[in-house]
């Protein structure tokens, strides 16, 4: 843990029309020490978040501040807006999470016994009905395996560290310094795959990125993730909702096509083809599929406002 003077800490909270789920989450951060202050970015709620945020100036002895977007720009834009105020507002270590999910109170202080040689790191993300499963499954670096039990994944851990992996923004850190290097999460992507993407970069300006197996962050549960195919020899996450399923397709391509190359871009054109074609026939799901990713080669990033409702 650092010996140094202790940094500014500034949590920041991406909320869109979760009020109940938001309301408990700033309880939560109003009883942690060594927040700062908390940052509240609204977008665009139309359940009386907006109304509830301005009513607050404190969590608990904790400043409480809030700004409410004039259109929703998904997560991807409430992070990209949320780390910079952050930034201009002299954090040191920015603590970034979505409304719904809910750190232990000793979060935070497991995750600072890391602050000396890390520039992006967070906790386990835990199942709150079931808090012995993961709520993302962890694929462990340097194999395929991919482990679901929070035993599994702590007996892996080395010095109560995943190295290689964190689950962004689940209640990750960031440092100043690597925002600086890297810059802000890709508004654009609207949602999913931003987080992922921003991994991925900071990886290749050679962040020190983990997860501490110690740290511990509840959510609700999201189901399977990934609908087998192929024979069950591999998944494809197949999502009800058009829209996600719309960036999924452009912003995973993107993805692909930017940090691992063409080939596996061309991979995951045909694993969609084969999933909507052989898997799961949907000759309209298709059509989308393709219309998705020839946005996103065209660098194409507003076709997804067709389907918000």
């Amino acid at each position: 843990m650092t010996t140094g003077p202790l940094p500014r800490i500034v949590a920041v909270v991406v909320t869109f029309n979760r009020l109940g789920l938001l309301q408990k989450l700033v309880e939560r951060l109003g009883e942690i020490e060594g927040i700062a202050e908390v940052l509240v970015v609204d977008n665009a709620s139309s359940d009386g978040t907006g109304e509830w945020l301005d009513a607050r100036g404190h969590t608990g002895e904790i400043p409480l501040r809030s700004r409410t977007l004039s259109t929703n720009r998904g997560g991807a834009g409430g992070f990209h807006d949320g780390l910079a105020w952050a930034i201009d507002r002299e954090a040191d270590l920015v603590w970034l999470m979505d409304d719904d999910g809910l750190p232990d109170l000793d979060c935070l202080d497991k995750l600072l016994e890391e602050t000396d040689n890390l520039d992006f790191w967070g906790p386990l993300v835990v199942d709150e009905d079931d808090p012995g499963r993961l709520v993302f499954p962890i694929r462990l670096p340097g194999g395929t395996r991919v482990v679901h039990a929070v035993d599994d994944v702590r007996r892996a851990a080395r010095a109560d560290r995943i190295d290689g992996i964190v689950i962004p923004f689940n209640g990750v850190l960031v440092t100043k310094e690597l925002v600086d290097r890297i810059g802000l999460p890709r508004e654009e992507f609207f949602i999913w795959g931003d987080d992922h993407e921003y991994r991925l970069r900071a990886e290749e300006a050679g962040a020190r990125v983990a997860t501490v197996v110690t740290a511990t962050v509840r959510h609700p549960s999201v189901g399977n993730l990934g609908t087998p195919m192929m024979f069950g020899r591999t998944t494809y996450n197949d999502s009800p909702s058009d829209l996600k399923h719309y960036c999924m397709a452009r912003n995973n391509l993107v993805n692909l096509r930017d940090y691992r190359g063409p080939l596996h871009a061309a991979a995951f054109v045909v694993k969609t083809a084969w999933f909507y074609t052989f898997t799961r026939p949907s000759p309209a799901r298709l059509r989308l599929s393709l219309r998705a990713m020839r946005a996103g080669i065209a660098g194409d990033f507003d076709g997804h406002r067709r389907y918000l409702s």
